[in-house]
């Protein structure tokens, strides 16, 4: 009883404190800004119910001298109402005038039993424990109504843009990550000589890195804050990303980009939870909209960047035979400059402040406060004025260091009472979004590759039982098929197969020098007397042939990538970077309308649209209609994307913010995965199952969005 009347007396000798800094701060009239804020703060904590207890103060202060807890410090209540690091200048000063109050902090003593945040006394036997988490909910939206009111003071300005451009660069290297994967997966097998049983494993490891590292980052950055792990995330990412540039085995370079998958991971629930925290009510939605641009961003960034660098061999050079650093390494590389851009910038921010206030570090939390108030007010060209911020106390978290490094209590605590029903919402939408996203994004690309196939293979030339003797061939050969042909005293000089297939045909005494060939193939042909020099024709591609009386000399080692000329390496970079720039109009009209018509209706509206506009699929038989499909795909369902991120954000206590946002996004990444693997052995074989499935799956996730609380009018938790 002494410990929770102790307690109380604390928590009246603060509200004292505010009722008088409130009178001395009304009189002088300092500013509107903060007048504003102390009076919305009154209508919820009357003043002159604190006036009122004055006189219970005395008796209060009676009980904390018998304990010897109080007695000490009674006479000093002006004294400890600042901290010594944000003392402010005295009466006179028309700039600081007034003493810092605090931020919101918890009682000195330990959490007690039977009591709770606002500081009643009572006992476990009196209250249930759903009343006392009730009471615990009021006390935490309380605090988050004030912490709403400190964030309007210090208005959006300079300092919100700055870390606006800072985790643009962090979500930006995440978009690139997601493309460098499609981008190098041909060459980089290529260059590697990897064979068909290994060929698709990149793009799946990499999304189950990002997919772990969503979870472990978004869980730890609960615990140790947002911009250090968002540091050493982003550092992970981009020390891995370029050393997986350098390293000539596949199966080194799918740890490095496993590894760097896992870094990058952390990058979508850090950069939404913080940038979250420093934004007022009506300002989130429509800012975390355009913080989703830079997404779009890195796409676009990874398509141009694959388009000038990975078909021009040029870029590239070897040392000796054993080590090639080709054209598509020197795109990896490229590729890892958003990342370490983002890395060097958010050295220079601060932590969030309300991280700071979540785990009590209070001081620090008001110093981040006053610095984000000071850098937008210096902005506005107007006077730096006073800074006060009433004496409340947020929910008690302490736990042992053991606890407070176990990620997987918190992830637990997502499951909870009250934010379970939404947590398993949150994750259905993310995973029906994520598969037909992703699964669709695969798709896409390789049903145009089928197309173009398709076309090309009907333009293929055939010479058949063809005779010819004593002709030098220094051109290239494409798109050809040749059977039961004879080539007698023939010679193929620095000239180049792509495409080509020779069928039971004959090669006597002829001579062959400089010679590389892609996709081409000698099948049960018969060489004679024949000469190989600097070739690259192998046993691989002497599919049941005999070689008689001939012989091979410094044949080229490696898989040959050759770029020169190549129209569908041009044609699917192109294609992506269309329909990366086809999000655009959807990411502005999402930021201009979020705050309009509602996150969840834009959310359920673009996914139902998106899983309508399916079906025209089924009219996409040529090139360009597929296309205009993929534009018409990615547009319609950026808008659901960028909801779903403002909605994960604000439905989550800051306390698990970052956790609950890493499981939503590591059920986005599983979706990936199994979105490539289902989708693209479908390439090729129907239609009906994809666009079914894609349709079945978006509709079915937006109508579950729609039954998600609306955030529009909430405060951070």
């Amino acid at each position: 009883m002494d410990e929770t009347q102790n307690g109380r007396t604390s928590l009246a000798k603060g509200a004292k404190d505010i009722a008088k800094e409130a009178k001395r701060q009304t009189a002088k009239n300092v500013s509107k800004a903060v007048d504003r804020a102390s009076d919305e703060y009154s209508t919820h904590r009357s003043y002159n119910r604190f006036q009122n207890e004055d006189e219970e103060d005395d008796n209060y202060n009676t009980y904390g001298q018998q304990d010897g807890h109080y007695a000490d410090n009674a006479g000093n209540d002006e004294d400890e109402a600042s901290s010594d690091a944000t003392e402010g200048h005295d009466d006179e000063d028309e700039i600081y005038e007034g003493e810092y109050q605090g931020v919101p902090a918890h009682s000195d003593g330990k959490h007690r039993d039977g009591q709770v945040a606002l500081g009643q006394p009572v006992s476990d036997s009196l209250k249930s424990r759903k009343e006392l988490e009730n009471e615990r909910q009021a006390d935490e939206e309380e605090l988050a109504q004030q912490y709403e009111l400190i964030m309007q003071e210090c208005g959006h300005g300079r300092f919100q843009w700055q870390l606006f451009f800072v985790l643009g660069l962090a979500l930006m290297s995440d978009g690139v990550e997601v493309f460098v994967v499609g981008f190098v997966l041909p060459s980089a097998e290529t260059d590697m000589c990897v064979p068909n049983s290994g060929a698709g494993w990149l793009g799946s490891i990499v999304y189950l890195g990002m997919m772990f590292g969503a979870f472990f980052w978004g869980g730890l950055s609960d615990k140790l804050g947002r911009k250090q792990c968002l540091l050493i995330s982003m550092s992970v990412n981009g020390f891995f990303a370029f050393l997986s540039s350098f390293v000539q085995g596949y199966s080194m370079f799918l740890v490095c980009r496993m590894v760097s998958g896992f870094g990058i991971g952390g990058a979508v629930p850090i950069v939404f939870s913080y940038f979250a925290e420093v934004l007022a009510r009506e300002k989130r939605g429509e800012h975390l909209s355009w913080l989703c641009m830079f997404w779009m961003i890195g796409g676009i960034y990874a398509s141009a960047m694959a388009w000038a660098i990975i078909p021009h061999y040029g870029w590239s050079f070897s040392m000796g035979s054993a080590y090639q650093f080709h054209s598509w390494r020197v795109f990896v590389v490229v590729c890892a400059l958003p990342c370490v851009s983002a890395v060097v910038a958010l050295t220079f921010m601060p932590e969030s402040p309300r991280f700071f206030l979540e785990v009590g570090k209070h001081d620090e939390a008001w110093m981040v406060l006053k610095h984000i108030h000071d850098t937008n007010m210096r902005a506005r060209g107007e006077p730096e004025r006073v800074f006060t911020v009433s004496t409340r106390r947020p929910p008690h978290f302490a736990s042992s260091l053991l606890q407070q490094c176990r990620i997987w209590l918190t992830f637990m605590k997502c499951f909870n009472y009250p934010v379970r029903d939404n947590t398993i919402k949150l994750a259905v939408v993310w995973f029906t979004l994520s598969f037909g996203y992703y699964g669709l994004s695969v798709w896409f690309p390789d049903v145009i590759k089928h197309l173009q196939a398709d076309e090309y293979a009907s333009r293929v030339k055939l010479h058949n039982s063809e005779h010819i003797e004593d002709f030098t061939f220094n051109f290239t050969l494409e798109n050809q098929i040749h059977r039961n042909g004879v080539f007698l005293n023939d010679r193929f000089i620095s000239m180049k197969f792509k495409a080509v297939t020779f069928i039971d045909s004959s090669f006597i005494n002829c001579y062959f020098e400089d010679v590389s060939s892609v996709g081409s193939f000698f099948k049960n042909c018969t060489f004679v007397d024949s000469f190989f020099y600097n070739t690259d024709i192998d046993d691989a591609k002497l599919t049941n042939s005999r070689v008689i009386n001939s012989s091979f000399h410094h044949n080229k080692t490696g898989c040959q990538m050759t770029f020169d000329d190549d129209y569908s390496a041009y044609w699917v970079y192109f294609v992506n970077f269309l329909g990366t720039l086809a999000v655009l109009p959807g990411n502005i009209v999402s930021a201009l309308l979020m705050d309009k018509i509602g996150r969840l209706s834009m959310l359920g509206g673009s996914m139902v649209l998106s899983g309508i506009s399916c079906f025209f699929l089924w009219f996409g038989t040529s090139e360009s209609m597929m296309i205009f499909m993929l534009c018409l795909y990615n547009g319609l369902s950026i808008s659901a994307w960028n909801s779903l991120d403002v909605v994960t954000a604000e439905l989550y206590p800051t306390d698990r913010r970052g956790t609950g946002f890493g499981f939503c996004n590591a059920m986005c990444k599983l979706a990936a995965v199994l979105g490539n693997l289902i989708f693209g052995s479908l390439v090729g074989i129907t239609k009906a199952i994809p666009i079914l499935m894609a349709s079945t799956v978006l509709v079915g996730g937006g109508l579950v969005g729609l039954r998600l609380p609306d955030t529009r009018a909430n405060v951070l938790m």
